[in-house]
């Protein structure tokens, strides 16, 4: 699968980097002068390049094309021509006064992938209105049950839509990809992160759409079971997934609190829910008593689904993380050895991820471009034109 990513910023290029590490011929294209406008998000390394660009364009060529130019419209064309996939996330219309909208490029090659990430998607009365996972969060939903009840809207400390939105295009394009297997033919994605929101709220939708029950904010707890939340050690904090009978049974057991058994208003979940600050108070009083990793221990005897919660650097050198490869690292020729997030897919055949670090600006675009049959002398006079960045050929 060859794919021209015209995407930018984090939506877009996530989704290239998952079908890069899953075998894709991912050529990322970049606008002249400055190139992705990520390349300028702190943290800036040393070399200048930015740490935020490089851990979502891995295993990408990089190519540089200024579209204002006649030549860098012809470059691009010609790229459309015979691709399997372009993405990107700009506002509507934008490609369509290029020439390169999706009916327009399909009648040059009617087996090319048209896929579109945009803020609202490309129909429905916001289909012309920029979004951000900010907006995103919002509009779904999502930042009015998180958080903590009384307290103002919390969006997620991860941008969820924009990650989401590009696995969501990601699983479209693999979609269309089979089906152009069969038929020859290409056809429109369309995605939008207000949808990637709207998706993470299935158990919300569920309760409103069945009684119209609009769940509160809860902090870690969970609406509809309990004991189901984060609680505090004598030096940290554990989650504890108490969400059925026989677990809550469980943690009683390992807790061993004299009464807590036998109490009438935590037998079953419902009183549980109803009585939770009640239940809340009595384990957090039993488990501040002995550290994250003792009662972590207590649990995995008997079966109790819990964990720690790790912060940032505790989660990178966690022994599963490393077990399952989610840690990989690549040498960058600026800012040297790098380490990223791998592909969390595993696949059977034992299909690698490649190690290509992030392109430089235009880093590829020769040797792009020759594999378009463009001659040397032709790339030449497109870098003098000011058509193209190609920092693999000097004029």
């Amino acid at each position: 699968m060859r794919v021209i990513e015209l995407a930018h910023i984090m939506s877009g290029p996530i989704c290239g980097m998952m079908l890069a590490d899953m075998g894709a011929d991912v050529i990322k294209v970049e606008k002249i002068p400055g190139g992705d406008d990520c390349r300028r998000f702190a943290p800036i390394l040393e070399g200048g390049e930015s740490a935020s660009f490089m851990i979502v364009n891995r295993n990408k060529r990089g190519v540089a094309i200024n579209l204002k130019t006649d030549g860098g419209r012809e470059v691009l064309r010609k790229m459309l021509a015979t691709a399997d996939v372009v993405t990107e996330n700009y506002r509507r219309g934008t490609m369509e006064k290029l020439g390169m909208g999706y009916e327009a490029l399909k009648a040059e090659n009617p087996g090319l992938i048209y896929c579109a990430i945009s803020g609202f998607g490309r129909s429905g009365p916001m289909a012309d209105k920029g979004g951000f996972d900010l907006i995103a969060q919002g509009m779904s939903g999502l930042m009015s049950m998180t958080g903590e009840p009384g307290q103002a809207p919390i969006k997620a400390g991860s941008p969820v839509t924009d990650i989401n939105a590009g696995i969501l295009a990601a699983l479209g394009i693999c979609a269309a990809y089979a089906g152009k297997q069969k038929t020859g033919l290409g056809q429109m994605v369309d995605t939008s992160l207000f949808e990637a929101g709207l998706q993470q709220m299935y158990w919300a939708f569920a309760n409103y759409f069945a009684d119209g029950t609009v769940l509160p904010k809860a902090g870690s707890a969970n609406p509809t079971s309990a004991p189901y939340q984060a609680f505090r050690t004598r030096d940290g904090w554990v989650n504890i997934g108490a969400a059925n009978q026989s677990n809550y049974e469980r943690l009683v057991g390992a807790l061993d609190i004299p009464g807590l058994a036998e109490d009438e208003r935590f037998r079953t979940n419902a009183g549980r829910l109803k009585h939770r600050g009640a239940l809340v108070d009595i384990l957090t009083a039993r488990l501040v008593e002995r550290t994250t990793n003792e009662w972590l221990a207590a649990f995995d005897a008997i079966g109790l689904p819990s964990g720690p919660v790790l912060g940032v650097p505790e989660a990178v050198t966690h022994e599963q993380a490393l077990a399952r490869g989610m840690i990989v690292e690549t040498t960058h020729p600026v800012a040297g050895r790098m380490r990223g997030l791998g592909l969390p897919i595993h696949f059977s055949d034992g299909i690698a991820q490649s190690s290509l670090p992030a392109p430089l600006l235009g880093q590829h675009t020769a040797e792009v471009l020759r594999e378009y049959g463009f001659s040397d002398e032709r790339i030449h006079a497109l870098k003098e034109e000011g058509a193209i960045i190609a920092s693999d050929v000097t004029v």
